[in-house]
């Protein structure tokens, strides 16, 4: 069973978008399965692996979609993640990827708040010469200009920019990533 981990399925949403595409919707074959026999969830296509009982075999479900619909929320959660999702994995001061950490732009001791639009998302060296400053005190302009409350939709946006390692065969007709998939 363990060569089955590399199994997942592909969840869509029933008007046949991925739930999420970064991180991107997959669901393991155990669960994918269980959706199946619950039928709450359609077989869009399978892998070439099967489960075996003692009485019959089933092919894997590579991509599936759900039979109800499941509108996404608006706003997506203030969380360090979506933060630096929004922020595309870099600093807003420098471009950097490395380091990454979170910034109050106003900082707290001058009444800046942990909001979307007061944390931005910093490397450790400019978060340090930054200090308890703001960015013009500090001469280190913000690049892109203030932060804002992303939508969920940017956000998406903003994760096609980052397709995963590996993508099956299956999978490409449902996603549109910002960049080539390979034949």
């Amino acid at each position: 069973m363990r060569h089955l981990e590399s199994c997942p399925a592909l969840v869509l949403n029933a008007d046949y978008t991925p739930l999420s595409y970064y991180p991107l919707s997959l669901w393991p074959w155990q669960t994918a399965i269980k959706a199946m026999f619950l039928e709450r969830v359609d077989v869009v296509a399978h892998y070439n692996r099967e489960v075996h009982s003692p009485s019959s075999a089933l092919k894997l479900p590579s991509v599936i979609a759900l039979r109800q619909y499941v509108k996404p929320s608006e706003y997506p959660a203030f969380t360090r993640f979506n933060l630096f999702l929004r922020d595309r994995f870099s600093c807003v001061y420098c471009g950097s990827s490395s380091e990454l950490t979170f910034d109050h732009v106003i900082p707290r001791r001058q009444g800046g708040r942990t909001s979307w639009e007061n944390v931005a998302t910093a490397c450790a060296p400019c978060n340090l010469r930054k200090g308890g400053r703001t960015p013009a005190e500090a001469h280190m302009p913000i690049m892109g200009g203030t932060p804002i409350r992303p939508t969920s939709w940017q956000l998406q946006e903003h994760g096609k920019s980052f397709p995963p390692n590996h993508l099956h065969s299956t999978w490409r007709d449902y996603l549109y990533w910002d960049v080539e998939l390979d034949p």
